[in-house]
């Protein structure tokens, strides 16, 4: 993925709420520690005073308290210069964060609610990370974004040169950098977990050219597989491609079936969604435009799907094969992802964002094969095997 790309996720364990919803004895999984940010570089937050961008607009005010938090860059400035694609990423993200933070926590049944944590860096740059902890109906959610800028690392640029970018190597280029990522690790093993990411990225050229691109992609991990739920996620996304481009839903959910590919399991972290970088055209506009709604479409793929099976009855021997599934879950974020692998070794990362992904529980079994009719044996198939679903 995009080596500036963040993803987040997350974990925890009530016992008591567990007990209260298992039929039977709980086994507790292996800790591990969660989170991923975009701030994984020596930045410099992008943000000016609105005054020195344009004296007119003293008193002028943004109205924050929708966010979760106050943005990184000025609100005033932000709000003078609305055509400005930094800014209007930044606004776009900060509202994703804000409207799926706030749908997660109406699904708690104790009113749990997101902890949110403003950060910025001695370097410069920052971010707000939303984590809700031993919830009711999440373990934990994590909701991220980011907005940074600096210079490109040399391992930045040569992965991007890789990807076709026509990028200098050896030259410290400048780059701006922003997204909002998820990743939220429900209690109940019938809801699944869900990954969200999208970003936006500049890049100066030596010769003071920009480059930009859009990146991206939402995916589902279920522990049980109900064909309803993949059948509904798959179209919702499909809807929102289709509205700009017939084929792009083809073209990216092949893509994610690709990248999320545990290469030594010969099988896939989940059932899939899309998943795409580098979108630079057809314009500035479009890109963004068809970027704003599949970050849009992530609540009415999801939320549903969460109201269905939150409740649902579930025993010990579900528990420790979503603890399994999870590790899988692990092994791809530590050994395949290529944002995480990037972000940890950066000088100057913020590992507590980077580790966010990975789940506070999960477990390992030697040689753990499920029975090829059962339920899980019924998910291990299309794990086996990605389909088609719409």
């Amino acid at each position: 993925m995009n080596a500036l790309r963040h993803t987040i996720s997350l974990v925890s364990l009530g016992t008591f709420q567990l007990v209260r919803r298992t039929r039977g004895p709980h086994v507790q999984g292996f800790l591990l520690g969660t989170g991923l940010g975009l701030a994984s570089f020596s930045a410099v937050t992008y943000a000016h005073s609105a005054e020195a961008v344009n004296p007119k607009v003293k008193g002028v005010q943004m109205d924050t308290s929708r966010f979760m938090a106050e943005p990184i860059t000025d609100s005033k400035a932000l709000l003078v210069d609305k055509e400005n694609m930094r800014h209007r990423m930044e606004i776009l993200i900060m509202e994703i964060q804000a409207e799926f933070c706030r749908a997660l926590e109406a699904e708690e049944n104790c009113g749990q609610k997101f902890k949110v944590d403003r950060w910025e860096r001695p370097e410069g740059g920052g971010g707000i990370t939303c984590v809700l902890q031993d919830g009711d109906v999440f373990e934990k959610a994590g909701v991220n974004i980011s907005v940074v800028t600096g210079s490109l690392p040399p391992a930045a640029v040569q992965q991007m040169r890789a990807r076709g970018k026509n990028l200098k190597e050896g030259a410290s280029l400048p780059f701006f950098a922003s997204g909002v990522s998820a990743v939220i690790h429900p209690r109940n093993p019938h809801v699944p977990t869900i990954h969200f990411n999208y970003r936006y990225f500049e890049v100066e050229t030596a010769k003071g050219e920009k480059q930009w691109w859009f990146g991206g992609g939402t995916d589902l991990t279920p522990y049980y597989l109900c064909e309803k739920d993949a059948c509904h996620f798959h179209q919702t996304l499909k809807s929102a491609c289709d509205e700009h481009d017939a084929t792009y839903y083809p073209r990216f959910k092949k893509w994610c079936d690709d990248y999320f590919r545990i290469k030594h399991r010969n099988e896939s972290r989940g059932i899939g969604g899309i998943f795409f970088d580098d979108i630079d055209s057809p314009n500035q506009e479009a890109a963004f435009n068809f970027v704003s709604s599949c970050a849009k479409a992530v609540i009415p793929s999801y939320m549903p799907l969460v109201r269905k099976h939150k409740n649902q009855e579930y025993g010990n021997n579900e528990r420790q094969w979503q603890l399994l599934r999870r590790g899988r879950y692990v092994e791809f974020n530590l050994i395949y992802d290529r944002g995480t692998k990037f972000g940890l070794y950066t000088p100057g990362a913020r590992y507590e964002s980077i580790l966010m992904s990975l789940p506070l529980h999960a477990r390992w079994e030697y040689m753990h094969e499920p029975k090829s009719q059962s339920e899980e044996g019924k998910l291990m198939k299309v794990l086996k095997n990605p389909k088609d679903w719409v």
